[in-house]
């Protein structure tokens, strides 16, 4: 049986007397430092030939650094997902986390991919309201997800979704194709 290869760990004394470790192939590490005592928020960057640079943001930039974070954050919440249905409920559910303030919620990985075919078939099965839909969902491993969407009920639903989506997505006209058959 494989096993995975240790990372080894580098401890480098920093120019300023800490002690930092670095882990691989890592040779920068960044931490936050919040403003306090009237000082501006800054950026510590540490290198693993042990040089260190602080850059404290300028209040004149402290808007466009949080919107420049903002778009990040947001934009980091659909790596990795392909369909953009699943992109859109993805982002939904980080912005509603961000407005109760929870910013290191952890995300399964692609956690949002096949929701909006989830959710659609929901919303046919149920013929509840989309929104009411979203807060059913809301809270749901992927787990969970994965066997509402494999769930006998649901099932036909969401193969006769994804059907559909495939043959929109194409360029070609089967329905024409297959006209040729009669």
């Amino acid at each position: 049986m494989a096993t995975v290869a240790e990372k080894t760990v580098e401890s480098v004394k920093m120019q300023d007397g800490r002690t930092v470790e670095f882990v691989g192939k890592r040779k920068l590490l960044k931490d936050d430092l919040p403003g306090a005592n009237g000082a501006a928020p800054a950026i510590r960057l540490d290198f693993r030939n042990g040089e260190t640079r602080t850059f404290s943001i300028p209040d004149t930039l402290l808007e466009r650094f949080a919107m420049h974070g903002a778009a990040q954050k947001l934009g980091d919440e659909t790596a990795g997902v392909d369909d953009v249905d699943d992109m859109v409920i993805g982002v939904d559910e980080l912005i509603a986390r961000l407005e109760k303030g929870e910013w290191t919620t952890r995300r399964e990985g692609s956690g949002v991919a096949g929701t909006s075919i989830l959710l659609r078939a929901l919303v046919i099965l149920s013929g509840k309201p989309t929104d009411a839909i979203k807060a059913f969902l809301t809270g749901k491993s992927q787990a969970e997800k994965l066997a509402l969407r494999n769930s006998p009920r649901l099932k036909p639903i969401v193969d006769k979704l994804e059907a559909e989506k495939v043959s929109k997505a194409s360029k070609i006209d089967t329905d024409a194709l297959l006209a040729g058959l009669t």
